[in-house]
């Protein structure tokens, strides 16, 4: 249960129980990380624009790379609302969601592509506190990607990382958008504070 609790549909304003209602007719129910964001109508107002216009400009890189790489970023920092919700999207993008059981073995398993790699390695450097992005590895996306390409996917990256320890902070876990994602979180780099 989530750390501060969902405002209940009866009580969204009617604004706010529109939007319930659109997020329910797309994905099935509320995302309870709109949800809770409700009590504060100008950030949830704000967020809610916010990732329309993301996901409207994000249109430079495959789907399959950003959405690896935006995975990649939500095990990591440890996040099963991302993951959960996630993985849904790329199944209704279509994309393949099986492979994304075996992402700790990126660097090797053929599953993945030379782009995806590097993207989802990109998603590793930055994750990483310190980040560990190199020179080397943006000259190596910049000519993989091209230089919008590039910002795309480091936007994709860094706005994963904000939702992704906003929720794991708020205590906000998956609803069950999708089966697929108990896969394990956080990986071997990921230390939890005591508690958690």
């Amino acid at each position: 249960m989530a750390r501060i609790p969902a405002v209940p549909e009866a009580d969204a304003g009617v604004f706010g129980r529109l939007v319930y209602r659109l997020a329910r007719r797309r994905f099935g129910a509320v995302p309870e990380p709109f949800a809770v964001a409700r009590h504060h109508r100008g950030l949830f107002w704000s967020a809610l624009v916010s990732e329309l216009a993301y996901e409207r400009a994000a249109r430079v890189l495959p789907a399959r790379v950003r959405e690896l790489a935006v995975y990649r970023t939500a095990t990591v920092v440890g996040c099963s609302w991302c993951v959960d919700f996630g993985t849904m999207l790329q199944r209704l993008d279509g994309l393949d969601v099986d492979r994304l059981a075996r992402i700790d073995d990126y660097a090797t398993d053929p599953l993945y592509s030379p782009a995806e790699r590097l993207a989802v390695a990109y998603a590793d450097a930055m994750t990483a506190t310190p980040p560990t992005v190199t020179d080397a590895q943006v000259a190596e996306l910049e000519r993989e990607f091209g230089r919008a390409g590039l910002l795309e996917l480091t936007q994709a990256i860094a706005v994963e990382n904000q939702r992704a320890r906003g929720n794991h902070a708020l205590g906000i876990v998956d609803q069950g958008f999708d089966a697929a994602c108990r896969v394990r979180l956080g990986g071997p780099r990921v230390a939890q504070a005591p508690g958690q």
